[in-house]
């Protein structure tokens, strides 16, 4: 592979035009190239940032062989890479003055882009301590018995609630950002679908979302129950009534991504039928 059988492009629509059939012919392992790739073509290049996302496809003869996104200041997301491939594209990237804060992937492609692009570049690569694994949706099991309650779908009317939760998620996994009516709609969390798992009484206890159909798959994202009311089953609960919504909406596939270093996360998605699919790697540079 040559450097220069990258094709880089700021337009999400001709990037889709080319690369859609190739991603969408393996969604899972594609699951963050569909997603980055549809909010962009849905809200809008400035609703990430000022500077221009970058999606890059090699292609040789007419024929898709992998892909990259990047939307700054975040850093490059790779679809499945061979080390020849992650070195060609570390070449033109480098070639071309870039600057990139990480890299994330499957733990191969990760690894060996990281490797590449120290090669061309000199930046020090340093994995990321947070490991997730890409899980996915072989036959749903539902957890026997369910606990008490019931889950409940939110809509428009419940924002207030949603924001709440998903504040609540986000500073549990230590992410950097501030959700409120203001910042909303330009948060990653504003395409999904919520569903909270209530008790008998209405208090709600456990939060699961889902992103929208893609490629004929969806991705859960996210799943959260507070500290203090863990290990209840509910969110095995919630997590299979988001699982078979998904399921009804159409998805052929349905994934997620869990921190390797929650066992116990791990053992809940395994126990409701969730599949490894792929480990799952950041490299950030320095």
């Amino acid at each position: 592979m040559q450097p220069d059988d990258w094709r880089l492009t700021e337009d999400v629509d001709d990037f889709l035009a080319r690369a859609g059939d190739f991603l969408r012919s393996r969604p899972g392992p594609h699951v963050m190239q569909l997603t980055w790739a549809e909010r962009v073509r849905a809200r809008g290049a400035e609703a990430f940032g000022g500077e221009a996302p970058v999606f890059g496809v090699l292609e040789r003869a007419g024929e898709v062989h992998a892909t990259f996104y990047r939307l700054p200041p975040r850093g490059l997301g790779l679809s499945p890479l061979t080390p020849e491939q992650a070195d060609s594209l570390a070449a033109r990237l480098a070639g071309l003055g870039y600057s990139l804060p990480s890299v994330s992937a499957d733990h191969g492609s990760a690894t060996a882009f990281a490797e590449a692009w120290q090669q061309h570049t000199g930046a020090t690569p340093e994995l990321r301590d947070t490991r997730l694994r890409l899980y996915r949706l072989g036959t749903l099991t539902p957890p026997q018995p369910p606990p008490a309650g019931r889950g409940r779908v939110l809509g428009e009317q419940d924002l207030e609630h949603v924001m709440y939760w998903c504040g609540e998620f986000a500073r549990a996994v230590g992410e950097d950002v501030t959700i409120n009516a203001g910042t909303w709609a330009g948060t990653r969390y504003a395409d999904k679908r919520y569903t909270l798992w209530e008790t008998p009484d209405g208090t709600p206890v456990s939060v699961a979302g889902m992103n929208p159909v893609i490629g004929g798959q969806v991705q859960v994202d996210i799943v959260h129950t507070p500290a203090h009311l863990r290990g209840r089953g509910y969110a095995g609960a919630v997590t299979a009534e988001v699982s078979r919504a998904a399921l009804a909406a159409g998805a052929r596939d349905v994934v997620l991504f869990a921190d390797l270093s929650n066992p116990s996360s791990n053992a809940l998605y395994q126990g409701l039928g969730y599949r490894t699919l792929a480990d799952w790697a950041v490299y950030g540079f320095s």
